[in-house]
C-alpha cells in the first residue's frame, strides 16, 4: 500500500510533495504565475550572459596582464644592458666622489626650484 503525502511547499523546492516543482521538472509548464515565470527566465538569461561577459573580460586582463609583464622583464633587461655598457656607469664607478657632489648639486637646485615660498 502506497501513500502520498501532500505537504505545503514552496515552488521549485526539492520537496518531494511539490507538485508544481514536479510539473515543471517533466516539462509541464505551470500557468499559475506566468509574470512570475517570465521574470525568472529573463533574469537567468541576463545573469547567464553577464556571466560569460565578465568571463570574456577576465581573460582578456589575465592576457594583457601577462604581455605586459612579459614586455616590462624585456625593457628591464635591455635597459639593464644599456646601463651596463654606459659611459655614466663608468665614470660614476671611476669617480665616486665627483659623482656624489653631482647628485648632491642636482638636488639642491631641484629643492630650490620646486620650494613654494
Amino acid at each position: 500500500m502506497a501513500t502520498h503525502s501532500t505537504h505545503s511547499s514552496t515552488p521549485g523546492s526539492s520537496n518531494p510533495g511539490n507538485v508544481a516543482g514536479d510539473a515543471r521538472a517533466n516539462g509541464i509548464a505551470d500557468s499559475s504565475h506566468p509574470v512570475t515565470d517570465k521574470l525568472k527566465d529573463t533574469l537567468h538569461s541576463s545573469v547567464d550572459k553577464l556571466a560569460g561577459s565578465a568571463g570574456r573580460a577576465e581573460e582578456n586582463l589575465r592576457k594583457s596582464a601577462h604581455d605586459s609583464a612579459e614586455n616590462w622583464e624585456k625593457r628591464k633587461g635591455e635597459a639593464e644592458q644599456k646601463w651596463q655598457s654606459s659611459s655614466i656607469r663608468k665614470y660614476a664607478i671611476e669617480n665616486p666622489l665627483t659623482t656624489a657632489g653631482i647628485a648632491f648639486a642636482a638636488g639642491m637646485l631641484l629643492t630650490s626650484i620646486f620650494r613654494s615660498k
